[in-house]
């Protein structure tokens, strides 16, 4: 892999999930890359001031995020901010960022990667999704059998990404506050101007509930996890207007 001195992994872990440990060392041992494990800063410490440093209340732009961001949706979105920045502040020519809940099929993944590598300058911002990515969407570029897509509306899950320096300066510049998750900014190409891409076939696999589930969920009544549905659908219907492809 060329130039690999450049690109460094990232793998965000929350320490006390300690059955994802399992994981991040597995990524660690397989990658033909530097790898640091950066630590994710854990929702259920934060105060309420230290959220409000962060989130916004009020929504910054259209359409408005329905749900009010929980505290380890905050957690989530600085500890990508913590990734965003080291890629800046060790002038990497690109990262790649793994959360701690997946896992390589490394033959597969390494040669996405090395294609992922050539293309990211242009590109910016390169999903390596672990769900099906969408078969109508358009194809930027490929190299054999890789394709890398641009799905409309981009991809929710932030599990796997490849992302430039001027990427990850530009997204540190416009989420000193935010007003949604991470993965819902990501997807917001109106308001960031960034085109986000995917790589097909990725090779990462998602791992989250062997790994005992996911750390944002929430437990709710029925009545109230149906209404969030009717508000989910709404807003995925909204963003269509707003969505550039």
């Amino acid at each position: 892999m060329s130039h690999k001195q450049n690109y460094k992994c990232f793998i965000i872990h929350l320490k006390r999930a300690i059955n994802r440990k399992v994981y991040v060392d597995d990524i660690i041992s397989k990658l033909d890359m530097t790898s640091e494990i950066i630590d994710a800063v854990d929702g259920k410490l934060l105060t309420d001031k230290d959220i409000l440093n962060h989130y916004s209340e009020t929504p910054l732009f259209s359409p408005s995020y329905p749900f009010r961001v929980n505290k380890g949706e905050v957690g989530c979105f600085m500890s990508f901010r913590k990734a965003w920045q080291e890629i800046v502040d060790q002038k990497l020519s690109a990262g790649l960022i793994f959360e701690d809940d997946v896992s390589l099929d490394l033959e597969t993944f390494n040669e996405s990667l090395t294609s992922a590598l050539k293309w990211i300058n242009k590109y910016g911002y390169i999903q390596f999704q672990v769900r099906e990515i969408p078969k109508k969407s358009k194809i930027v570029v490929s190299n054999g059998s890789i394709q890398l897509l641009q799905p409309s509306p981009t991809l929710l899950r932030c599990s796997a990404q490849l992302v430039s320096f001027y990427t990850a300066k530009k997204l540190l510049d416009i989420t000193n506050k935010f007003d949604r998750p991470v993965d819902t900014l990501i997807q917001s190409n109106w308001h960031t101007g960034i085109n986000i891409t995917s790589i097909k076939p990725s090779g990462v696999k998602d791992n989250t509930y062997a790994s005992g589930g996911s750390n944002l969920s929430l437990h709710m009544p029925l009545a109230k996890r149906l209404k969030q549905e009717y508000k989910r659908v709404k807003y995925r219907h909204s963003i269509k207007k707003y969505d550039k492809l």
